[in-house]
């Protein structure tokens, strides 16, 4: 990654200009048997998608706060960097009455909790290879619906600051420079050495730890994540398959 990088979306930008054919983000959900592999260039499509939803479509400015109550999944990891790219702060789990744009997850109390927004709400099915809802949650837009026919190429509106607030989870913010500056920092404690690193996160999105682990850290040293949920539902024998099969370095969990 280049040390000129200031926010996590420049640190997509720079993995992109990499090699955008490189796995960045497996997800898998054990309680399912889903799997997904996205390549960086996937995975920033993906985002530039998502950014454009969001400045276009949703009419988000710089400094506003999208809440959102998602599990640590891949769309998740999305929506992060859609923020960042964006300008907009990140909120992880916050409340929904104090968001702009509140982002939920498919789970009934999801759901009724984002209700407390008063702006658009946004609802994702959370389903294999990003599928829609049979029937869309009354109240909100489905991310499904929305997301595949906005353009593949996002530029905002206004440059990012990136010293301007970009992230809050568990009630602390960050600014999108600390976010990177921490990410390259403690990467090496992980485990994450450098380009060919690769760590198996099992640790759910609702603390920095498992942000960092499941995100900004791989991201910010040209590694990978495999991301699992539903982890403690793997047994011993199949993890080490899992550790295997996709050359896992590190496990956090």
């Amino acid at each position: 990654m280049n040390a000129t990088d200031r926010t996590p979306a420049d640190l997509l930008s720079s993995a992109l200009a990499a090699d955008p054919g490189r796995p960045l983000v497996t997800f898998y959900d054990d309680a399912t048997g889903e799997r997904v592999e996205l390549s960086v260039a996937t995975f920033a499509n993906w985002v530039a998608k998502t950014a454009n939803l969001l400045q276009d479509e949703l009419s988000v400015e710089p400094g506003d706060r999208v809440t959102l109550l998602l599990p640590a999944h891949w769309q998740t990891a999305v929506w992060l960097l859609a923020c960042a790219s964006a300008g907009v702060v990140a909120d992880v789990g916050g409340d929904p009455s104090a968001a702009d744009v509140v982002v939920s997850g498919p789970e009934p109390e999801s759901l009724e909790a984002a209700r407390a927004c008063s702006g658009p709400r946004v609802a994702l099915a959370l389903r294999p290879l990003g599928g829609r809802f049979p029937q869309p949650p009354e109240g909100f837009a489905d991310y499904a619906v929305e997301v595949p026919g906005q353009g593949d190429r996002f530029v905002p509106y206004a440059p990012v600051d990136p010293e301007e607030p970009a992230l809050i989870v568990a009630g602390r913010g960050f600014s999108g420079a600390e976010v990177v500056e921490r990410a390259r920092a403690e990467a090496p404690d992980l485990g994450l050495t450098g380009p060919g690193s690769r760590i198996l996160s099992g640790l759910p999105y609702d603390t920095w730890e498992g942000l960092n682990a499941g995100l900004y850290a791989p991201l910010a040293t040209g590694g990978s994540v495999v991301l699992c949920r539903h982890l403690d539902r793997l047994g011993a024998g199949a993890l080490d398959k899992r550790v295997e099969s996709e050359r896992v370095t590190v496990i956090s969990r």
